[in-house]
């Protein structure tokens, strides 16, 4: 028997936003980012829908990136004096992460977050407040997985914290709150939303749900995501973006994901690599890589009229291309001598990842180093690589 792990209520279309006047309680807590949401006036629109549902609002503003535990401990103390009976992640992937875990640490305040970096070890939610996620960028499908990923900023590590307690209760993906997302964002994130359904694909767990999902998902980023680069205000770009992400984060909250992300979750923390912009370099090597390992590669090729795992692989290498975004790692400014200093640290952090776990392929520490290196120069990773070490 299988389960199937959602969002308990899904809106999605432009204008969906408005579902927040019809949502029950007495008190709400909008967590967001910086300024985006307050400049594009979603912010002032969520929160007269919440009026008109005769809900009390608070905000917390300025989630940063890559948000850390100290952030969600400060916002946790917030909630615990106004206690609200809603939660509300409004922005991007950071704002809503962070804002899980202030769920977490709002109901449970002695809680031990080092605990918590062990999958699924998240106590049982929902005690204190529900919670619901609005996002304003379309890739990470936060608004529909049990997942947050938090930065401990000291140890230079992102940790995943997995627990399907995280999965949101109300879920709207409303694609007219993206029309202000510049183009480098959009690419960003858009890569990300690719590379979930890539990884979900191909994970070790069988799962025919989010098998559809995923190929439906790769479909819509092939055929949506330039446009949305080039032409912010299509807001029917916008939304299949939106919906294509949110149905990548619902393949990989059943399928989860691979070493594509173990790689990409380092060198986040450590350099401040954008997510998607790492993925992006990480994925057509990876497909390289575990080619050796699964024969599923083709079937994603095949949604796009190509044949092998190697027109995949290609086929990212150009659509990242087309949507102006980096091709290795050193594009960034890291330094060789940088990177060859930090190389054991991040490939020994990739492989104990909870990611890395689903991979199609089990890797080696020196495997991961030669996928890395490859990844640093912008190069083809081949087997020959990781053997010469």
């Amino acid at each position: 028997m299988s389960k199937l792990f959602i969002s308990g209520e899904v809106f999605h279309g432009a204008g969906t936003l408005e579902e927040l006047k019809n949502i029950g309680g007495k008190k709400a807590v909008i967590v967001t980012g910086g300024s985006s949401m307050r400049k594009s006036g979603t912010l002032d629109k969520a929160i007269a829908y919440l009026t008109e549902a005769g809900i009390e609002t608070q905000i917390f503003e300025g989630v940063e990136e890559d948000p850390s535990s100290a952030t969600c401990m400060k916002g946790a103390e917030i909630m615990k004096t106004f206690e609200p009976d809603w939660i509300i992640g409004l922005g991007g992937c950071s704002a809503i992460d962070a804002a899980k875990i202030m769920w977490v640490f709002y109901e449970y305040p002695d809680v031990d977050f080092d605990a918590m970096i062990k999958p699924f070890t998240v106590p049982v939610l929902r005690n204190k407040a529900r919670f619901i996620a609005i996002p304003s960028t379309s890739g990470t499908g936060t608004e529909t997985t049990g997942l947050a990923v938090i930065t401990d900023r000291e140890k230079g590590v992102k940790y995943p914290i997995v627990s399907y307690e995280l999965t949101p209760d109300i879920a709207i993906v409303d694609g007219e709150i993206c029309a202000s997302m510049p183009a480098h964002v959009t690419s960003n994130t858009g890569l990300d939303a690719l590379t979930h359904c890539v990884e979900a694909y191909v994970s070790n767990i069988d799962n025919t749900i989010a098998d559809v999902l995923s190929k439906g998902g790769l479909e819509i980023v092939f055929a949506n995501l330039k446009e949305a680069v080039e032409n912010p205000g299509n807001i029917k770009a916008r939304q299949n973006m939106h919906d294509a992400s949110f149905m990548a984060g619902l393949a990989f909250n059943n399928a989860w994901l691979g070493i594509v992300h173990s790689l990409s979750h380092q060198v986040g923390a450590l350099y401040g690599i954008p997510h998607g912009a790492s993925n992006a370099i990480f994925l057509p090597n990876v497909i390289r890589y575990n080619a050796q390992a699964t024969e599923r590669y083709p079937d994603l090729a095949k949604v796009i009229g190509k044949a092998t795992a190697e027109d995949l692989a290609q086929a990212v290498e150009t659509l990242r291309s087309e949507v102006n975004n980096q091709a290795a790692i050193k594009d960034f400014g890291i330094s060789k001598a940088d990177w060859d200093k930090n190389l054991d640290y991040i490939a020994s952090n990739a492989l104990a990842d909870p990611c890395t776990g689903f991979n199609p392929r089990v890797p080696s520490l020196e495997e991961l180093k030669a996928i890395y290196n490859a990844c640093y120069e912008g190069v083809i990773y081949t087997e020959a690589a990781a053997v010469a070490g």
